[in-house]
C-alpha cells in the first residue's frame, strides 16, 4: 500500500507544496512549529481542503482537483490520532473504541473488538471513562480506535507530545508494533529527533510549507 501526495494548499504566510509517496511503514514528518506539518496532515485526512492537486492511495482517489473529486473524511479509510487523543469524555473505552467503526458505518464485530484490545492490554480499562484515564492510557484507547476504523492510512499528529518521558517510553512500542505488523502507509507527524530515529521508515522535513533534506 502507497499513499501518493502532490498538492498546495494556500495559507496566509507561505503556499505548502508538497509532492512524495509514502509506502507502507513510517513516513516522519517533521519541522519547525509552523512549518506545514499539520496542515499537510489536515489535508490528508479531509478536514481542509487543497487549492490543487492529487491525493491517493494505490489509485483509490481521495482527492483530485482536475476530476473534481474530494472524499469525505469518513470515506477516505483514513485513521486519525491526534496529539491529545480526543477521547469522547461522556462515553466508556469501550464505547470510543466502537466509535472508530461507526463513524466509518463497518458492521459490528466483537472478535476485531476483542482482538484490538489485547493487542493493545487495554482489557482492565473498558468501563473507564477518560478522566479515569492516564495520558499513556488514552492515547492505547486513541490508537484503538483508529485501528477499529480498519484504515487504508494511518496519520499521526505528534501524538506523543503531550506525554512526559516515561508515558512516551510506554507508547512507543505501540506504534514501533504498527509500523512492523501492519501494512500500511503511517504519516507521523513529530519535532522530537529521538522520536523520528526511532520510528521512522522514511524522513521528510517540512520548512515553510516546502520538503527539504532532512
Amino acid at each position: 500500500m502507497t499513499l501518493s501526495v502532490d498538492f498546495q494548499v494556500s495559507l496566509p504566510t507561505f503556499d505548502l507544496v508538497v509532492a512524495f509517496d509514502a509506502p507502507s511503514g513510517i513516513t516522519a514528518i517533521s519541522g519547525h512549529s509552523g512549518a506545514g506539518k499539520t496542515t499537510l496532515i489536515n489535508a490528508l485526512a479531509g478536514l481542509l481542503t487543497p487549492n490543487r492537486g492529487h491525493i491517493e492511495t494505490d489509485g483509490r482517489v481521495l482527492f483530485s482537483s482536475e476530476l473534481e473529486i474530494n472524499l469525505t473524511p469518513e470515506s477516505r479509510q483514513i485513521g486519525y490520532i491526534f496529539q491529545d487523543a480526543r477521547l469522547f469524555p461522556h462515553l466508556t473505552v469501550i464505547q470510543n473504541l466502537k466509535c472508530g467503526r461507526w463513524f466509518r458505518r463497518l458492521p459490528a464485530n466483537p472478535s476485531i473488538i476483542e482482538d484490538i484490545v489485547t493487542l493493545l492490554g487495554i482489557e482492565q480499562l473498558l468501563s473507564r471513562r477518560p478522566s479515569q484515564l492516564s495520558g499513556g492510557e488514552k492515547q492505547r484507547v486513541a490508537i484503538g480506535r483508529a485501528l477499529l476504523s480498519e484504515p487504508e492510512v494511518i496519520l499521526a499528529d505528534e501524538p506523543l507530545s503531550s506525554l512526559d518521558t516515561n508515558r512516551k517510553a510506554e507508547i512507543l512500542p505501540y506504534f514501533e508494533m504498527l509500523r512492523d505488523q501492519l501494512n500500511i502507509p503511517i504519516v507521523y507527524v513529530s519535532h522530537d529527533a529521538d522520536e523520528v530515529a526511532r520510528l521512522a521508515t522514511t524522513h521528510l522535513r517540512l520548512d515553510h510549507g516546502k520538503i527539504i533534506a532532512p
